[in-house]
Formats: C-alpha cells, structure tokens, sequence
C-alpha cells in the first residue's frame, strides 16, 4: 500500500522516465528469452549480441514515445491503453523483421526477427495489466460507486440517524462518525459513532481515511449549504447527498435515495418555489401542444404540464425514439396517479413539414403552444446550415402561422442567449424565429384577434443533451483529462427542471409580441465548474502546482461559431415582471411585410444552393 501510494505521488515526469527505463529492461529481457527459445539455452548478451540489443532499443523507446505509451495514466488504462500497445508493437515488429528476417544480420537467426517482437508485445501488455489493477485501486476505492468507502454522515439528525442505519450491512461501504454544527453534539457517540466538530473537517477526514462525506441536512438554508460544500471541497473527499426534505415526508429514506449533488449545489443556485396560480394559468383544462416533445427543454416542459392537468397533451417530435420515451414516462405518470380524463397524443411529425403540422392542428385544435422544436448544437448547425435554417426559422414560421391561423390563445418560442447579438448560425437562426413571433405577434393585432405571440429567452440548461455536465462526470469517471475550450469560457447556468417551470410561468404573465429572460443568476466559468466537479468528487487536479494530480484539466481551443461570453440583451432596455426571476425585454423587431421579404430572400438563396454565399451571410446576421 505505502509503496504504491509513493508511486503515486511521484511527480509525471519521474513516473514516465521509470516507465521509460521498464520498458528497455523489458526489451532487454524478451531479447533474453528469445535467444533461449531459438537456440535451447541461455547466452549472455554481452558478448555476441550486443549490438541485437542495441537496435531493439533503439527502435523500441522512439517507436513507444512516438505512439503515446508514456502519456497514458496507467491506473486509468484500459481497453484504448492495449489497443496503443498493439499499435506501437506492431510497428517496431514490422523494422525489427525488415531487419533480422528480411535482411539478414550474420551469425543471428532470421526467426528471431518475428519471436522477439511477440515476447516483446506480451512482457509489454502484462506490464500495464498489472500497472491497471494494483495502480487503479486506489482511484476506484474513492470514486466507484460499488467502492468500499469509509463514511462520514454530514448531520446527525433524523435523516443522518436513518441512512446510517441503512449502511450497517453494507459490506462495501462502512459509517465511521457523524459531523454536526450543533455544539452540544459534537464529541457525543451517537449509535456506537462519534460526532465531530465540522471546523476539523480535513483533519478527521485525513485520520478517519474517510473516502466519502454523505449530506444528510435536508432542511438546512442553500446558503448554508454552499458554505458546508465549499468547505468539504477543501478537504478532498467525494461528497454525495440525500434528497431534499419535501422528499423525505414521503416516507423512510433507503439506501438508494443517495444521490450525486444536485447542479444548483455545484452552481450555488438559489431556485424559488414555482407560483402555483401561474404554473397553470395557461394550462389547466387546456389543450397544450409542445413541438420537440421528446428534447431536453420540451420533454420537461411535458412533464411539468401534465401536473396542471390540461385537458389534453399533445406531444410532437420527430424522433421516433425520443417520442417514444416521452409517451411512455407521461401515460406511466398518469396511470400511477390515476388520471384517464387527459388524452396524451403521440404524433411522429417535422415542423418542417407545412402539411403535417397543419393537420395536427386541425386535428387537435391546441389553446396553448410550447414550440421547443431546435437544432440547438453550435457545431453541429454550423456544419448544417441549410437544416438549421429550415428547422429553426422555417420550422417556426410554419409552426406560428398555424397557431395564428387555427386561434391558438398562447404561443411560446423557446429561444436561447445565443440569438443575442449572435456570432454563429445557431443563434442567428433562433434570433430570426423571435423576429418570426414578433412578426406573427404584429399580423395577430392587426386583425385583433386576441392572440398572444411571445418568445422566452434563457442561457444553458444543465441535464440538457448538450450539457457539458455528463460529458465532464463521463471524462473524471474515465480518468481524464476534463476538456474546455478556452480558459475564459462563461456561461450562464440553469437546471432544465426549473428553467422548465419558469417558462410554463412566463406564458401566464405574457402579452403580445414580448421576449422575456429568465434570471439567470450570475455567469459561471467553464473551468471553475469543471474544478468543483473534480474536486466534490474527491479528487485532485493535475497541474504545475500538483504534477501528480488525480484529474487534468486540457484546453481544446474554441470551437466554429463559439463564444467566449454569452449576453441575453440586445438593447438594454428590460423591465421586471411579477415574477422576481422572470424578466421582459424590449427588442427590435421587424415589420411583417419587411420580414417577409427577407425570408423569401433566404429560402431562394437556399434553393439556388448559395448557402456558403456571402449574400446568405450576409441576410442572416443583419
């Protein structure tokens, strides 16, 4: 154990020079073999096969270098790591054949030319095998989830007492004390276990070997919270947490109520309780249509709307396995909560198919709409143009002028910070449907139809499929690295459940032709996310200061189209609502006829396959 901790905390440099040095012994040593297995008996290779020796080096430690055997973490390294072995083996063995069996060297057998670079290969490959398991222990010990972890119970109330009640016959893990702010508990055993003074968090963890602090404060303030999280992040220790106290009343807390922390724990989010007069003002006893059902935003946005009870819930998407999945999980909730009165309509459709979306319109003949349909990937728009365009202008013009044209009473666009001042086709895409809405906002008054046509506009949503928070707990579960694309990266930050609930408010307090923001709290850079999700995962990150960190941070450079900073304004002129976290803009807008003709202009670029033109740059960003 102390040799391999001490192996560990030797900085990479020296790491990778012993590596380095094992694999010349290794060649040195399958050369031996090789010999052995040819001639039937052991030589000594300072004789007449020094200069063997010599050219497998020689080839061997540049080859090896060269393909990345000395970059990889071994106690990381898996299937990729024996693939890169194979790889590099591969090419020293075709040089050392080309040159002892092709060729020929004098008073050496051709056959050793194919043995040596087969011993070579298996000495190789059990090295880093056994590298893998007995080097990889001690990550798996502090982050896998079937880990033999060593406890501490943050909270030594009710729901601390009930979870470590729960983990007394667990083999895998083990409660070794209880930390608690309250004074006259700390130094008291409580069950056989002592509590302890939280100030001394990362001296009791270090002396208790503690692999993993467990949250069992439901009802405590989120600051408080932060402040706790904050100073666990200090001591180095996976932090996990129990639901909150809503949740517990539902009944005994069990093992499986642990959970990883929520993201508003990681973004010191403060999200208010939902207004429960807005939530269904639009909705209750309605007939509700989501476009892009089956997305991040649109599913839960379904999920929400089938708890204000409309009269029916139409789900539009056109990925069959996304609609799918929504269906199931909305028909599932409503036969557990034995609901049959709201009829749940899964339609397959495009909203870039006029013709479809027209008859799911005369079909369902929806009060209020949720358009979410989005190609919402920054890459992946700019690598397609011409389907970002149809989807998010064309998709929503169709979508608001059968809204407009059947009497829909609400219309709400699920816009995005990126339309702001947008330097990518994504957002300028997005920016063109909230001047479609306006548009169509306009034509609804005109006609004095008493329509409401408005735009809601917020940043990234953690959970969604694009989150860079799943990617950053795949690449720390993996080993690392962690990549961004830039240093200065900012984002502003909501989870998808409450910027779901807010735009479901938002639909309540809207008038005609209003784009409105959700508060989004203050902006977070991608680094320092990325630093809290490494270090509340009980690791440490690789860096000048820490060469022999758990986790390195790697800069990728930003992408086409990207950003370094994300604004939800164009002009400053905002107003608040009755809502504290929703806010109105006032944004420029373009009259219908104008509009129009621009659109017009796009589609027949796009017809005449100008779509790298300048000119359709150009209409775009104006």
């Amino acid at each position: 154990m102390n040799i391999r901790n001490q192996l560990l905390g030797l900085p990479r440099i020296v790491k990778r020079w012993l590596v380095l040095i094992m694999d010349a012994g290794l060649c040195i040593v399958s050369l031996w073999l090789s010999l052995y297995l040819r001639l039937g008996e052991f030589v000594s290779l300072s004789q007449n096969y020094n200069f063997i020796m010599v050219i497998s080096l020689s080839l061997a430690l540049p080859i090896f270098a060269a393909s990345g055997l000395y970059r990889a973490v071994f106690r990381y390294s898996g299937w990729p790591a024996l693939m890169t072995v194979v790889k590099a083996i591969s090419i020293y063995g075709l040089l050392f054949m080309l040159i002892f069996t092709v060729y020929g060297i004098v008073g050496t057998p051709r056959t050793l030319g194919i043995i040596q670079p087969v011993i070579l290969f298996l000495l190789i490959a059990l090295s880093r095998a056994i590298a893998y398991y007995w080097l990889g222990g001690e990550y798996k010990r502090r982050i896998g989830s079937s880990a033999r972890e060593r406890i501490l119970i943050y909270g030594a109330g009710s729901a601390g007492r009930q979870i470590a009640a729960a983990l007394t016959n667990q083999r895998d893990v083990k409660v070794v004390g209880f930390l608690d702010d309250e004074n006259s508990l700390i130094g008291q055993v409580l069950n056989g276990l002592t509590i302890y003074d939280p100030k001394h968090l990362t001296s009791v963890t270090k002396n208790l070997q503690v692999t993993l602090i467990l949250l069992a404060i439901p009802s405590v303030s989120r600051r408080r919270r932060q402040e706790i999280i904050n100073a666990i992040k200090i001591a180095g220790v996976l932090v996990r947490t129990l639901p909150s106290v809503t949740d517990i009343a539902k009944g005994r807390i069990a093992l499986n109520d642990i959970k990883d922390l929520d993201i508003d724990d990681l973004l010191g989010r403060h999200p208010i309780e939902p207004d429960a007069v807005l939530m269904g003002q639009k909705i209750t006893n309605k007939r509700v249509l989501v476009t892009g059902a089956g997305g991040s935003i649109g599913s839960e946005l379904c999920r929400q709307i089938i708890r204000q009870s409309p009269s029916s819930l139409t789900l539009v998407d056109h990925s069959e396995y996304a609609l799918y999945q929504i269906d199931e999980e909305i028909k599932s909730y409503c036969v557990k909560n034995d609901i049959d009165k709201i009829n749940v309509n899964p339609i397959l459709a495009s909203v870039k198919d006029f013709g479809s979306i027209k008859s799911i319109f005369k079909e369902q003949r929806p009060d209020t709409v949720f358009h979410a349909a989005a190609y919402k990937h920054v890459h992946l728009v700019e690598a397609n143009i011409i389907e970002g365009i149809r989807n998010n202008i064309f998709g929503t013009k169709n979508v608001a002028e059968l809204s407009l044209e059947f009497g829909v009473s609400d219309f709400m666009l699920i816009s995005t910070d990126k339309a702001v001042r947008p330097t990518n086709f994504m957002g300028a895409t997005k920016r063109w449907a909230e001047l479609i809405v306006q548009g169509i906002s306009e034509k609804s008054k005109v006609k004095k139809l008493n329509q409401n046509f408005n735009a809601v506009r917020f940043g990234n949503v953690l959970g969604s499929s694009g989150s860079v928070v799943p990617l950053f707990k795949e690449q720390i579960k993996n080993g690392g690295p962690i990549t961004i694309t830039h240093p200065e990266v900012t984002r502003y930050f909501m989870s998808i459940s409450e910027a779901a609930s807010l735009v479901l408010q938002a639909s309540s307090i809207a008038g005609d032709g209003e784009i409105f923001l959700l508060d989004m709290g203050s902006p977070v850079k991608i680094i320092d996310l990325a630093r809290n999700m490494i270090l509340l995962s009980g690791l440490t990150i690789t860096n000048k200061i820490s060469p022999s960190g758990d986790i390195e941070i790697e800069i990728i450079g930003l992408r086409a189209g990207e950003k370094l900073y994300e604004e939800l304004l164009i002009s400053d002129d905002v107003h608040k609502t009755i809502h504290p976290k929703i806010l109105k803009a006032i944004e420029p807008s373009m009259s219908w006829n104008d509009l129009n003709e621009s659109l017009k202009a796009i589609n027949n670029l796009i017809i005449e396959g100008e779509v790298d033109s300048q000119k359709l740059k150009e209409v775009l960003f104006k």
